[in-house]
């Protein structure tokens, strides 16, 4: 339960207050933006003071050099003696003790600079710790959750029933329409030696061409599709899961264990160069507005990373899981990859984008993969 600071309202709701429409991240900011400005103003104030200070010095020494002066020459002391006692006084006002050098101030560092690094750093390990896995039927993209478990999405890894059957559709009708273009074309051959040279002739020989060119380009992605299929129907073994580091290295699968029900699994490598990326805590997740980035595999450009911001939790209408929705495209071969955070910390595993739409994403929460799979998360400093 979380309680308005506005209103006082209670309710579980964590974004927005239900009774008042308090944004409370917004809230949070406003807060912590005042605060950071009242810790300024003593700051701003200490150069003020010290002008003063150095002004009251001055002026304290400028009226104790004119009374010794007086004061020697008064007593009958010649000028030089009156100058160097002066000089001497003066001189013991100024430094009564000798003090340590004061140390050179530095300019403050540049938060966004720090930041900026910080990111940069970040993110390069968290594209170490990417992979790209290829299969028979596709491609998608994966990342180490320990020296030697990938977590994935099962549907990279094991053809979908649904995408299967959708592509035996799709072969058989691409192949009868092939078969029925070639007769309607050798029709038309036929037709066309018995016409007589004529404007109808020539215009025929004109149309019989370009059909042709038009079946030679359909004709390998035809092929393609078939052959694609009939991987598919092969049964899969684990050396047809071929796991890319970001190095370039390859490695096959050593196993699989795939999630029954959601759309998850794990694929161990035993590679000397994993680079384990780490979750985030299950009381960090992310905040709307959240900046986020997405690395993957998409239409097989390898180590790919792109950045949005995290739009809202959402829960789904027949299964009830919940989802992270994300502006950050996510583009086929994607699946599987990690949703970071700035700190490089992974809060979920990129699954699927909402068709016909721009800018809408989704990721598994990182939390369901332990659940699902009875791990451990790591404890915090591992």
């Amino acid at each position: 339960m979380i309680r308005c600071p506005k209103c006082g309202h209670a309710q579980e709701q964590q974004v927005e207050c239900e009774a008042c429409g308090l944004l409370f991240r917004r809230y949070e900011l406003s807060r912590e933006r005042r605060r950071r400005e009242t810790a300024a103003e003593p700051r701003a104030a200490a150069p003020r003071q010290s002008r003063v200070a150095v002004l009251l010095l001055a002026a304290f020494l400028l009226v104790a050099g004119t009374a010794g002066t007086t004061w020697w020459l008064a007593s009958g002391r010649s000028p030089g003696e009156a100058g160097r006692a002066s000089v001497s006084a003066t001189e013991q006002v100024a430094r009564p003790s000798p003090q340590p050098a004061p140390q050179p101030s530095r300019p403050a560092p540049s938060t966004r600079g720090e930041n900026a690094a910080v990111t940069a750093g970040t993110i390069e390990r968290a594209k170490n710790g990417t992979v790209a896995i290829e299969t028979p039927w596709g491609k998608g993209s994966g990342f180490f959750l320990t020296d030697t478990t990938i977590v994935t999405n099962r549907h990279v890894i094991e053809p979908d029933r649904g995408q299967l059957e959708e592509l035996r559709r799709k072969v058989a009708t691409g192949r009868q329409l092939i078969d029925l273009e070639r007769r309607k074309l050798d029709e038309a051959r036929g037709q066309l030696r018995r016409l007589p040279d004529s404007p109808s002739r020539r215009q025929l020989v004109i149309v019989l061409d370009e059909r042709e060119r038009e079946l030679a380009r359909v004709l390998p992605a035809q092929t393609e599709a078939e052959s694609r299929l009939a991987r598919m129907e092969q049964p899969a073994t684990n050396a047809d899961i071929r796991v890319f580091l970001a190095d370039g290295s390859e490695f096959t699968a050593q196993s699989i264990q795939t999630s029954p029900g959601r759309d998850l699994a794990l694929v161990t490598v035993y590679s000397a160069g994993a680079t384990p990326l780490h979750p985030a805590p299950a009381q960090a997740g992310p905040r709307q507005g959240d900046r986020v980035y997405t690395i993957g595999n998409p239409v097989g450009l390898r180590n790919t990373v792109t950045a949005g911001i995290f739009s809202g939790y959402r829960r789904h209408e027949d299964s009830g899981e919940i989802y992270l929705q994300t502006d950050a495209p996510i583009n086929p071969g994607n699946s599987g990859g990690p949703l970071i955070d700035e700190r490089g910390r992974v809060l979920g595993v990129n699954t699927m984008i909402l068709q016909n739409t721009q800018g809408i994403g989704f990721a598994i929460p990182v939390t369901t993969v332990f659940e699902e799979f009875s791990l451990m998360p790591p404890m915090p400093g591992d």
